[in-house]
């Protein structure tokens, strides 16, 4: 019998978990009763939100794009909690706007690293414990940005992987079925982050034009987390996407 979400206790992971949109999950994850294990590089962020955790949160830094270490946050989750209900697979990074032609081949590669290869190594390692635990299966949900859907001006490295994670999402939610794994994928657009908060300050357009972008508050984005996690794994969400209401996404401008 398929496991199902949402019942106190149930135990995720959280990649780039120490701040931004991967703090704002974990911590709404962790007031819906969850058991959360946070990872990212560096540990002190990782620390302030286990504090929060009242005994339910565990830190482990990790750099997703080696995947030696991303077997041992999964490894580590399991022996500390004994299984792995829920992976939000957010780790990323981009690169300050520039021309496609001046871009380094090492700058490329280093995002393709985190936001593609990091990924998959997440994903892999939670088809690993996902299939073989019990109750079986699980979920995961890819973050994928608006930019999964369409570029901003001088930002390739960041948008062709994130296209990418449209794939890894599809397929993988595919060859979840046999284990009962749903996989899925939340598109953000401008949510109040440090890495976000330019918008506020103007940003380039695709007409050229510098224009200020309205934000969203970041917790709403924690909240979609979880109630994408509280469903029965019977059912999943393909594509969420949770945007600032006026952003300039749908439409000409």
């Amino acid at each position: 019998m398929a496991n199902t979400q949402g019942a106190a206790g149930q135990v995720a992971i959280v990649t780039g978990g120490g701040t931004g949109i991967g703090r704002a999950a974990a911590l709404a994850l962790l007031g819906g009763g969850w058991r959360v294990v946070v990872a990212g590089r560096r540990p002190e962020p990782l620390q302030e939100v286990v504090a929060k955790g009242e005994g339910r949160a565990l830190a482990v830094p990790t750099d997703m794009t080696d995947p030696d270490a991303v077997r041992k946050l999964f490894d580590e989750t399991v022996r500390a909690f004994g299984r792995v209900d829920l992976l939000f697979n957010n780790a990323g990074r981009g690169l300050p706007a520039a021309p496609l032609e001046d871009m380094s081949v090492a700058d490329w590669k280093s995002v393709v690293d985190t936001n593609l290869n990091g990924m998959f190594y997440g994903i892999q390692n939670a088809f690993r414990v996902m299939k073989a635990q019990q109750p079986r299966g699980g979920r995961i949900i890819n973050n994928g940005s608006i930019s999964a859907h369409a570029p901003r001006p001088h930002s390739i490295a960041y948008t062709a992987t994130k296209h990418a994670v449209t794939g890894l999402t599809k397929t993988a939610s595919l060859d979840g079925r046999r284990y009962d794994i749903a996989v899925g994928q939340i598109d953000i657009g401008n949510a109040m982050t440090d890495l976000a908060a330019r918008m506020a300050k103007g940003v380039p357009q695709a007409n050229g034009e510098i224009a200020v972008e309205p934000l969203m508050d970041v917790e709403i984005v924690g909240k979609s987390i979880l109630y994408m996690a509280s469903l029965p794994l019977e059912a999943n969400i393909l594509y969420h996407t949770v945007m600032a209401t006026k952003m300039p996404f749908v439409g000409r401008g």
